[in-house]
């Protein structure tokens, strides 16, 4: 991808202001695009945005499931590339509000999907999936081949929203690919549901971190600056007219134990750990991790960080933060 490959290309970006759309939007700006960011919620107080950075976006309020709005967004700014990371995306809140999880998911994709089907400027549309449309396998690591079988809200929520991106390249051959990802972790995530953010937040308060597994449960884990690059990449790609109707997994292919990242975390900042294990977990996947041999082929991505050396970015830029 040629460096000045960004430069003036106008992009929307759904969820802009989330953990990942956050880093993606950032990234876009350096590089030179045009970004439109669309998110139920704007200038959050806890973000990495600067006031600079607001400044750059044309900031949308409003849900992608408004099919008017996202149609006006699409024509208005002569859209090329289309970022779908909108979604409700912890699964604990999927559980309790599931009409929720399936309205934003689900219909939040179609309304993208059958507005691009419509513009006449839209190259490049990436949809932003899970490893949890997965469901639970016994053969590890996913490749994606592997069939999608979620059993619970958010698990099905993606298998859905991943169907249906299949379904618009297929019958429409819309320049749609899906993305895949392993545990995303990073600075700007202030999910503190999430086990990286709890777990620093928790170490650098000296409070005792609650694990409501019992701390076996494994997955792969991987830097946000690394899901951005392979993003772009994707997307680039797109809009040269190559990968539509694929489907790429994103990992750094080295799963751990829950237990295991969290004293990993508390080593890495020179701290013994505090925790207890609630065994408490119900509905979540056991064990499950990625293969990124197609990523790694064809779009010639690979990771940049280690586990390690990602952790001591995000320990370092969370005690700024907190």
């Amino acid at each position: 991808m040629k460096n000045n490959f960004w430069e003036n290309k106008n992009i929307l970006i759904t969820g802009y202001e989330g953990f990942l759309g956050s880093h993606l939007t950032k990234q876009l700006l350096v590089c030179g695009a045009n970004v439109t960011g669309l998110d139920i919620k704007i200038r959050r107080k806890e973000t990495i945005f600067t006031g600079k950075d607001y400044k750059m976006i044309k900031v949308v309020k409003g849900s992608v499931s408004d099919s008017d709005l996202v149609g006006r967004l699409l024509r208005k700014n002569a859209i090329e590339t289309v970022f779908h990371l909108a979604a409700e995306a912890i699964v604990g809140r999927s559980m309790e509000e599931p009409i929720k999880a399936f309205t934003t998911n689900i219909s939040g994709t179609w309304t993208i999907l059958e507005n691009c089907r419509k513009s006449r400027s839209v190259k490049a549309i990436v949809i932003a999936s899970s490893d949890k449309a997965y469901g639970s396998h016994g053969v590890l690591p996913y490749t994606e081949d592997t069939p999608l079988c979620g059993e619970h809200p958010y698990d099905v929520s993606k298998s859905c929203a991943d169907l249906i991106s299949r379904v618009y390249f297929n019958t429409y051959g819309l320049p749609v690919a899906v993305t895949r990802c392993g545990n995303i972790y990073g600075p700007g995530d202030f999910n503190f549901s999430r086990i990286v953010p709890d777990t620093i937040r928790c170490m650098l308060s000296g409070r005792e971190l609650l694990i409501r597994s019992d701390g076996k449960f494994t997955r792969d884990y991987i830097y946000v600056k690394d899901i951005v690059d392979g993003y772009m990449l994707l997307a680039a790609n797109l809009a040269g007219k190559r990968f539509a109707g694929e489907v790429f997994n994103f990992s750094n292919e080295k799963p751990v134990t829950v237990r295991c990242l969290v004293e990993k975390i508390y080593r890495l900042a020179g701290k013994k750990p505090l925790y207890r294990i609630l065994n408490k977990a119900t509905c979540e996947i056991r064990h499950q991790y990625l293969a990124a041999g197609k990523a790694r082929r064809l779009l010639h991505w690979k990771p940049a960080y280690t586990l390690e050396q990602g952790l001591k970015e995000t320990i370092s830029r969370y005690s700024s933060y907190l």
